[in-house]
């Protein structure tokens, strides 16, 4: 709790890293299937350290770890056994620290220390069909609470200072993750995919999502992610005043649509220099700030620039 509490304490925004699986693809790594960028986990984690510190490298203050996608149900697809699917969820965040660590002893004068995050997406980040943003769910209520108790289980033990949990399209799910993220230990921030200036990804206004957390023990911000920078500055004005006592967070995607059917994008990309428009952000309350999807090392040497 202390170290991401201190973060938010201090006067500079936080920077937070980009797209892992943008900057693994940019390297030539082919992260389709349904594991995504978390079958790296097993076949390359040095490629997942290399992409962390390509983004601490670019000026990040705080790296989220691999396990984004990474589940039990995943790792067993490819003949894994549970106990094998454990530690390799755990070890996205171990990986995440050793990029932390290989930085500080090249950056002696980095004081703090860059924060890790450990990645918990939604149920949906681990159908590859794309319903993390829809918030289209189809499981029992209780299964969709056991998926996610068994990993924050493990996240919540493994050394990460902070649970990221994003991209939460439903408000079930939220509403589920509200109650495990009570049980917790590690200090959490919990950030919305939206679907326009004011809703999450199913409909519901993200001011009722968010005020879910309001008053929450363990949840110390609030935002948005994956989501088009043009909706960011409208979407910031409705988390604080959903949760005015909480931080906000901010990293959205590059404004394009992600197509389930083939694993692609389309649309425009944003024009970083001036949709990203960071300043307004932080001017409407954003104290983390990064990107998301189809955002690299370079658009965060930029927000750095910026900020």
């Amino acid at each position: 709790m202390k170290k991401f509490a201190q973060a938010l304490r201090q006067e500079k925004t936080v920077v937070l890293d980009g797209g892992l699986a943008t900057q693994l693809e940019s390297m030539g790594f082919d992260i389709s299937g349904a594991l995504w960028s978390a079958k790296l986990l097993d076949s390359n984690p040095q490629a997942i350290i290399d992409v962390h510190r390509a983004y601490l490298d670019a000026g990040a203050d705080c790296i989220i770890s691999a396990s984004y996608q990474a589940s039990r149900r995943g790792f067993m697809s490819m003949g894994k056994t549970i106990e094998e699917a454990d530690r390799l969820i755990v070890s996205a965040v171990d990986l995440a620290l050793t990029a932390r660590q290989q930085y500080v002893a090249q950056n002696p004068a980095a004081v703090p220390s860059p924060l890790v995050a450990a990645s918990v997406g939604p149920y949906g980040a681990t159908m590859q069909d794309g319903s993390e943003y829809t918030g289209d769910y189809d499981i029992a209520v209780e299964d969709l609470r056991r998926f996610h108790a068994e990993r924050l289980t493990l996240l919540d033990q493994s050394s990460a200072d902070i649970l990221a949990v994003e991209t939460i399209p439903n408000f079930t799910e939220a509403k589920i993750l509200c109650e495990l993220l009570e049980q917790v230990s590690t200090p959490a921030w919990v950030s919305f995919a939206c679907r326009d200036d004011a809703h999450i990804s199913d409909g519901t206004k993200l001011s009722e999502a968010v005020g879910l957390f309001a008053n929450h023990p363990c949840v110390l911000a609030l935002g948005v992610n994956c989501t088009p920078p043009k909706f960011v500055t409208s979407l910031l004005r409705e988390v604080r005043r959903a949760a005015p006592d909480k931080a906000a967070v901010a990293y959205p995607n590059s404004g394009e649509i992600y197509n389930a059917d083939d694993n692609s994008w389309s649309g425009v990309t944003c024009d970083f220099n001036n949709d990203f428009t960071v300043l307004a952000w932080r001017e409407a309350g954003a104290k983390l700030i990064g990107g998301c999807c189809r955002t690299g090392p370079g658009d965060i040497a930029r927000i750095r620039n910026a900020l």
